[in-house]
């Protein structure tokens, strides 16, 4: 009988794990017993939070998806939604990979700085506007963003306005507004706010 139910990207990409690393290797069971010790550890501490399937939207729709590898503007060999780790020339996915390899890449690092680095109640949608946030950004510049300091601080109201600031870039040595920067910044602070960001 055919499954109707349909299944969200996460659950996609955790079968996708699965069919990758199967139960009796090694890789399995590494990564089961290194995420179950964390999570069941933390989560006695304070609950962790992670990437809905709304914030993984918004996340792909700013960052594209290319199924072939390419050379980035610094000559580094990238695929999927701008991973560079063991890529080669010549490498190939699909859209299943590619949404897999993001989960996973958010689940596996940068949901984990957030959880670490914010030490106040964040609902869903203020976290997944920081998961894309820190994606596209990096962990460090959180750490020593006067956003941050807000957000620890209780200001939630006036952390919108530090998510749009962050709308620049450096092209040919000088620092420049980007219009796809600030796109993704404005739907940034309207998930944070809970409001619709689509379109954007």
């Amino acid at each position: 009988m055919e499954d109707h139910i349909q299944r969200n990207s996460r659950d996609k990409a955790r079968d996708e794990r699965f069919k990758q690393n199967p139960k009796n290797s090694n890789v399995w069971n590494f990564w089961f017993y290194r995420n179950f010790i964390y999570r069941f550890c933390n989560n006695r501490i304070r609950k962790l939070m992670h990437t809905s399937d709304e914030g993984f939207e918004l996340i792909k729709k700013f960052e594209g998806c290319e199924l072939e590898a390419y050379q980035c503007a610094a000559g580094v060999w990238t695929i999927g939604y701008g991973h560079t780790k063991d890529v080669q020339e010549g490498d190939k996915w699909t859209e299943e990979k590619a949404d897999f390899m993001l989960w996973r890449e958010l689940e596996d690092e940068y949901e984990h700085y957030i959880n670490a680095l914010v030490t106040v109640p964040m609902n869903q949608c203020q976290f997944d506007a920081l998961v894309s946030w820190v994606y596209n950004l990096g962990p460090a510049n959180l750490k020593a963003s006067t956003l941050l300091k807000k957000l620890n601080a209780g200001d939630y109201e006036n952390v919108p306005s530090q998510i749009k600031r962050w709308n620049k870039a450096t092209v040919n040595g000088e620092r420049k507004v980007l219009p796809g920067l600030t796109r993704r910044r404005e739907a940034e602070a309207l998930m944070f706010e809970g409001k619709p960001w689509e379109h954007i």
